[in-house]
């Protein structure tokens, strides 16, 4: 697979993602459903705290790519969906870590929302990955 980003601004690449992308050849594409903070059961976690929650929905969609032989670098496409994008925003250190490490700055929607579907859950990502 072949990706090529396409920024006609820099400004995106400053908070870790670019405008587009041109993705040339995959072999395999992979739709994840939306990533949250829960644990192996279903049942929610870190009640109130946005940068807990963060790091166990990255972690839970990490598992969901190795599931399918794959990892962060292969992520083509996100979607970020958070009840308070301010905090959401505070806490993308996170984001830039574990995205940085692999050297993919995937294009990116942050979308705020009034609840997601358990409403103890803060923050919400899905993702789109190739091969």
């Amino acid at each position: 697979m072949e990706r090529m980003p396409v920024n006609p601004w820099d400004w995106s690449l400053k908070l870790g993602y670019n405008q587009a992308e041109i993705i040339e050849n995959p072999s395999r594409q992979l739709i994840v459903a939306g990533q949250t903070a829960v644990d192996a059961h279903g049942a929610p976690q870190h009640e109130g705290d946005m940068r807990s929650q963060i790091v166990l929905a990255l972690d839970n969609l990490e598992a969901v790519l190795a599931g399918a032989n794959m990892d962060l670098s292969n992520i083509i496409k996100l979607g970020v969906y958070a009840t308070n994008v301010d905090e959401a925003l505070k806490n993308f250190d996170l984001m830039g870590m574990r995205f940085g490490a692999v050297q993919n700055a995937p294009p990116m929607t942050l979308l705020g929302v009034t609840r997601l579907a358990i409403p103890s859950l803060l923050f919400e990502i899905e993702a789109t990955a190739a091969s």
